[in-house]
């Protein structure tokens, strides 16, 4: 009979990685820019759709847009400028 092989522990790859000596203000600039970019690819790409399928990318926009407003606002709370 077929005896199954128990999963093996997931490895996570480190082919792509987070320079450990980033400062948080340099994590939150690349999070920032990234989010800015992905809400303006998700935005241009619901041009291309109609209908309900044009909704739900727009809804991904404006949740991307959220995070990206939220990002932004980090730097004021970790170092306020008074």
């Amino acid at each position: 009979m077929f005896k199954p092989t128990p999963n093996p522990p997931h490895i996570p790859s480190h082919l792509f990685q987070v320079a450990p000596d980033s400062t948080t203000e340099t994590l939150l600039v690349y999070a920032c820019e990234s989010l800015a970019s992905a809400s303006v690819m998700a935005s241009d790409f619901a041009g291309f759709l109609e209908g309900t399928h044009r909704n739900t990318m727009l809804g991904i926009q404006q949740v991307i847009m959220l995070g990206e407003l939220a990002v932004n606002r980090v730097p004021d709370n970790v170092d306020p400028q008074d």
